[in-house]
């Protein structure tokens, strides 16, 4: 187990990584997304798509995932500081 998590219980240490491991893994096929577009953004994604610099189709599907795993790295990240929250806390 990695040393920043020895103030912490073994099963929180697990829980806390299992989400940090997840929030890479989401981010990185995000960033994968965009790379296939050309693109840093979903914004921008969303520009070229509209301005015909991007192909509808695939286009639009990509930046669709690259919005909703944006979603879900928030979402992630929010879990992540509640859990380190707490564990803190203890």
């Amino acid at each position: 187990m990695d040393p920043i998590y020895g103030g912490l219980a073994p099963d929180e240490a697990l829980e806390i990584e299992k989400l940090a491991r997840l929030l890479y893994e989401v981010r990185s096929a995000r960033d994968e997304v965009l790379a296939r577009l050309g693109a840093a953004d979903d914004a921008q994604a969303l520009a070229c798509i509209v301005a015909g610099d991007i192909p509808e189709h695939p286009g639009y599907e990509d930046y669709l995932s690259a919005r909703i795993l944006a979603g879900l790295t928030g979402q992630i990240r929010a879990e992540l500081a509640t859990r380190l929250e707490e564990a803190q806390s203890r």
